[in-house]
Formats: structure tokens, C-alpha cells, sequence
């Protein structure tokens, strides 16, 4: 047993020895501004339907996100993989929103409109949320690489990190979004390939008791995932917003290319990340215990345990080179650092960003907190965006946004959070915390602008 586990561990390093350096030679080369941070190609050429909706999903299918689900599923079966698939529901959100922001507003970035309608300051603290978010991307991503090297904290799981993080960074910086988005429609194949050999040797654990054992796997009440589907429900309407992942790629494009290729990757996403969950609900019903995907290729033997492998680098480099240029685009582009050498600056960044979103590893953080605590934080987002065309002021966006942040501060400490706690079973207290802090934001931000501005009437959603 010993030796299949070390020779699994020796092709394991050499998938990302041969992944990363294949990248890092396929990687295209940006040698201007739009090809580093907006992936137009040498012609000057914008990404296409196909390029642009892969990207979509593959960079939201995270490492930890199909981790996530198949842990979920392995604790609440159908319910969890459904619950964590509503995530994506933040695809058609953002989607409709940003071509409303881009066609009828005539903004060409988020920045650009926070700037205009809530002033510099909003912008600012629009940007910490957004550094946070791509912050906690790094380290909860490359966690679930080490995983598959050894247990946490010892020098396999942390040199496994080190070496997948810094070859993601090499090719990264050859290409900046450019390079994101070819790899991203490569890797996106390699994951659709591998989904479906994977379910085709998991699911046949089923077999005994047919699909009617999946859909029987979980059960509809509060304390088994439903919770946490109404938090994801609640939180696809601000969420989005503060993913520059995910949004700087609703201004690369042309407008109604990008929102088709938003809303597709929105059913994809879901459809994909649900099939994944399903991993965790045949452990569930096999009666395994444990991180649903190690436990299951350990139950299927070597080559299942590959392919898993496989398709977490594919997912967790996806996010980990989006998240690089996206970060290198906040600090030259949206924040106007470093106007005299962009390029370079703009590549240093990424470095700066890599090493300090690596830290957390070493700290024992939980990959599944980078979504849920972030998630509530960012609740103040939503009236902001879904009533973008009002008149508003900046009184009305720090106000809203803080007390979300606030939240998600109080929620992440757990201090007193079983006071206010109103729901039972799992995920109570973030759902009890989401549906007041959500309350409150809407409240805060129509009562300011009743205050502060006379021409804000009537209610749309644009």
C-alpha cells in the first residue's frame, strides 16, 4: 500500500512539472497594454463568445469550489451539491447588470462607475473588498494542491504548494489576461474530458441502488444544506461584484458577446459543479469519511486519484492566473499605480501579490470561510448594483457597504453570533446573519438616499 501511495505521489509531481512548464511554453507573450490586461490579441482582436464563456467557467470552477461541493454532497448529498451549485446563479446577475452598466450607462469598468455616481473614496473601499476577495483566492485554492501531496503542515503539502503557485506565476506573467484566457480554454476541455471519466468510474458505485440512491441521498430541511442554499440565494446578488475574476471580463468584450457568454457559463457552471457533487454523494453512500475526492480516489485506486489530481490543477490554475491578473489590472488600470512602466509594474504586482496571498497556508485557514464570510461581507454590494441608474451619493454607498462589512467581521469572530442566531441546523448562524445584514443594507440605502437625494423616487432594478 505504501508504495502505490509514493508512486502516486511521484506521477502526482509529475503532472504539475509537466502542466506548468507546458503552459509556461504555450503561453502567449503580451507585449502591450490590451493583450496584458484586457486579452485582446495581436491584432488588437477582443476574445470571442467561445474564448470568453470558458474562461467564465473554468475560472470559477475553483480547486476549492468542486472540493467544496463534494465535500457538501458527501455531508448532505443532493442538498449540499445543490446548494453550493446556486452559487452560480451569479453568472445571470452579474450578466444582466454589467451590459445595463456598459449600454445604458456608458461605463467602461466598475471603477469607473463607483467613481462617477459614489466618488473616489467609494471606489477605494470598493477596491479593499476586491483585494480581499482575489487575496482569498490564492491560498484556498492552492490548500486543496497540497492536499493531494501530504497531510497539512507537513514539508510535501507545503512544497507542493510552493512549486504549482510559482509555475502558475511564470506563465502568468509572460501573458498577463492574455494568457489567462487561452489557458483558460484549454484547461476548460481538460476539465470536461476528465468530468466525465471521473463520474463514469464513480458513479458506478451506484449501481446497486440506481440514480434513485443520489436523488434519496440528501433531505429537504434546514438542517441539511437548505440552510446554505438560501444563503447562496441570498448572496448571488451582491457576490458577483466584488469577483474582479468574474467582472473583468464583463468589459473585455463586446457588450451582448458578453452577455450571452455570461449567461451560458452561468447553466454550465451550475450544471458542472452539481455532476462534481456527486462525487461527494457516492462517498456519502459508499459510507466514506474524510475530504470527499481524496476518499474516493483512495477507495478507486490510482487512476481515479490521477484524474482528480489532475482536473485540481487544471481549476486551481485557472484561479490562481486570473487572480494574478486581475489583481496586476486593480493596481495599474482601475487604481492608476505606476503610469510610467505599466507593463513591468504590472508584472510585479503579480509577484508581490503571489507571495503574500501564499501566507495563509502556514495558518491553518478553512477553504470554505474564503467563500461564506467574504460572501456575507460584500452584502452591502447588492442595492448598490441592482439600482445602479438611481441617483445616489456617497453617504449612501459607505453607510450600506460598511454594514455589510461589518457582518461579515462580526460573523467571521463569532462573537455573540448565537444571540442573533433565529434558524436551526447547519449553517444557521450564517444564514441568520445574511437575512439581518441583508435587511439592513436595503434599508440603510433607500433611507439614506431618501435623505440625502430628492430625485430618488421609484424603485427599478436595471
Amino acid at each position: 500500500m505504501l508504495g502505490l501511495i509514493n508512486d502516486t505521489i511521484t506521477l502526482q509531481w509529475i503532472l504539475i512539472l509537466v502542466f506548468g512548464l507546458g503552459f509556461l511554453i504555450f503561453a502567449p507573450r503580451a507585449k502591450t497594454l490590451e493583450s496584458f490586461f484586457q486579452a485582446a490579441n495581436k491584432s488588437g482582436k477582443k476574445p470571442s463568445f467561445w474564448i470568453l464563456s470558458s474562461s467564465l467557467v473554468i475560472s470559477w470552477i475553483f480547486a476549492k469550489s468542486i472540493t467544496n461541493a463534494a465535500n457538501l454532497g458527501l455531508s448532505y448529498g443532493i442538498v449540499g451539491g445543490l446548494s453550493y451549485a446556486c452559487y452560480y446563479f451569479s453568472f445571470l446577475v452579474a450578466g444582466i447588470v454589467l451590459y445595463n452598466i456598459r449600454t445604458k450607462g456608458g461605463y467602461k469598468s466598475i471603477h469607473e462607475f463607483l467613481t462617477q455616481k459614489f466618488g473616489a473614496t467609494a471606489m477605494l473601499l470598493f477596491s479593499v473588498l476586491i483585494f480581499i476577495r482575489l487575496y482569498n483566492e490564492i491560498w484556498s485554492n492552492t490548500m486543496v494542491i497540497g492536499s493531494y501531496f501530504g497531510e497539512s503542515g507537513s514539508t510535501p503539502y507545503y512544497l507542493s504548494i510552493l512549486v504549482f503557485t510559482g509555475l502558475t506565476l511564470l506563465y502568468s506573467l509572460k501573458g498577463g489576461m492574455r494568457s489567462s484566457l487561452i489557458t483558460d480554454g484549454i484547461q476548460m476541455i481538460f476539465f470536461g474530458v476528465l468530468l466525465v471519466a471521473i463520474l463514469s468510474i464513480v458513479l458506478p458505485h451506484e449501481a446497486n441502488q440506481g440514480f434513485q440512491g443520489i436523488i434519496s441521498s440528501g433531505s429537504w430541511d434546514w438542517g441539511s444544506g437548505l440552510n446554505l442554499m438560501i444563503v447562496a440565494l441570498i448572496q448571488v446578488f451582491s457576490y458577483p461584484f466584488h469577483d474582479s475574476v468574474m467582472t473583468d471580463r464583463a468589459f473585455i468584450s463586446d457588450p451582448r458577446t458578453t452577455l450571452r457568454s455570461f449567461l451560458w457559463a452561468g447553466l454550465i457552471g451550475f450544471v458542472c459543479i452539481f455532476l462534481f457533487s456527486l462525487i461527494g454523494v457516492t462517498a456519502k453512500n459508499i459510507g466514506l469519511a474524510g475530504q470527499a475526492t481524496v476518499e474516493i480516489a483512495k477507495y478507486s485506486g490510482i487512476v481515479l486519484m490521477l484524474m482528480i489530481n489532475f482536473i485540481m490543477i487544471t481549476s486551481a490554475a485557472s484561479t490562481l492566473d486570473s487572480a494574478m491578473s486581475s489583481f496586476s489590472k486593480l493596481t495599474i488600470i482601475d487604481l492608476g499605480f505606476f503610469k510610467s512602466a505599466p507593463l513591468a509594474y504590472g508584472r510585479i504586482a503579480m509577484v508581490v501579490f503571489c507571495i503574500l496571498g501564499t501566507i495563509p497556508i502556514f495558518l491553518d485557514a478553512e477553504i470554505l470561510s474564503a467563500t461564506t464570510v467574504s460572501g456575507t461581507m460584500v452584502l452591502g454590494l447588492a442595492p448598490v448594483f441592482l439600482f445602479w441608474s438611481k441617483a445616489s451619493n456617497p453617504i449612501s454607498f459607505l453607510v450600506t457597504v460598511s454594514i455589510g462589512i461589518i457582518g461579515g467581521l462580526w460573523f467571521s469572530s463569532g462573537l455573540g453570533i448565537e444571540s442573533i442566531n433565529f434558524c436551526t441546523g447547519a449553517y444557521s448562524e450564517l444564514l441568520s446573519i445574511n437575512i439581518i445584514v441583508t435587511i439592513l443594507v436595503f434599508a440603510s440605502y433607500f433611507l439614506c438616499n431618501f435623505i440625502f437625494n430628492k430625485d430618488f423616487k421609484t424603485i427599478k432594478i436595471e
